[in-house]
């Protein structure tokens, strides 16, 4: 039996990833820091899915988990998707928000990468990392937020180079989606300073951001932007940093009209 685990699992894109996984063949370990949330979701898997509540800045509930799901079969899929998200400019947020966020997106995954790898070093599997199109362009208004998804990116993509020097044979990823239609995007809709969340006409579905990780499980890749049109803009101006916060300018525009629409301001 071979088994999956999804962190922030309980609702959105981890619950439809999770679900997907499933139907891959793989008996999921949902988890989440609401217990509740977790146990829903497999229980709409069914079978023989199950979960545990998880906080992911606990270091040692990352063993815990990779201990639980490797005692049920083969844990050869390990998905860190939980992360959090608060908008403002840099110097408005508190101190316990900042630090919510970089513990959560930053050393929520890294501890999770290192006890996925501890447990899969020795047969193998593979680690998929959420990232965001904000590890890869400049994010006005999510300042905090982009720079630990600029982490997420840069430690899979080093962590690979780790991972094939040391010959253990793990395949890692890093899927970095535009602005998705959840919860945690959606809270975000009365920020004057989260227009750029909004900047694309349409939000991203949470179906077609777990089918691109879905794929990734059968054709592993170590970076995907999604869409990987507004990929490729952006890793095109990434070497001209100046240049790429006024070529964002109309962008922002058009995503604080779109976060009003959302809203109903004037």
């Amino acid at each position: 039996m071979k088994t999956a685990v999804v962190t922030g699992s309980g609702k959105g894109l981890g619950r439809e990833i999770a679900m997907g996984l499933a139907r891959k063949g793989f008996t999921v370990l949902s988890t989440d820091i609401d217990e509740d949330a977790a146990r829903a979701t497999a229980s709409a898997i069914g079978g023989d899915a199950w979960s545990m509540r998880q906080d992911v800045r606990d270091a040692g509930s990352h063993r815990e988990v990779a201990r639980a799901a490797s005692e049920r079969g083969s844990l050869e899929l390990w998905v860190n998707n939980a992360g959090v998200l608060h908008t403002g400019n840099a110097w408005d947020h508190s101190d316990e928000v900042v630090k919510q966020m970089t513990d959560v997106n930053v050393l929520g995954m890294m501890w999770g990468a290192r006890a996925a790898v501890e447990a899969m070093r020795a047969n193998g599997g593979h680690l998929i990392n959420i990232a965001s199109m904000s590890s890869i362009a400049p994010v006005p208004g999510l300042a905090i937020y982009g720079a630990t998804k600029h982490a997420v990116l840069g430690f899979t993509i080093s962590l690979a180079g780790d991972l094939d020097r040391a010959a253990v044979p793990i395949q890692v990823s890093a899927v970095c989606p535009d602005g998705i239609d959840t919860d945690m995007v959606r809270n975000v809709r009365g920020s004057k300073e989260a227009g750029i969340v909004f900047a694309s006409p349409k939000l991203l579905a949470v179906e077609e951001v777990a089918g691109v990780v879905l794929d990734l499980v059968d054709k592993p890749r170590l970076a995907v932007a999604v869409p990987w049109g507004r990929g490729v803009l952006a890793h095109a101006f990434r070497p001209f940093p100046e240049l790429s916060l006024k070529v964002l300018k109309p962008f922002l525009w058009f995503g604080e009209r779109q976060r009003r629409k959302t809203t109903g301001e004037r």
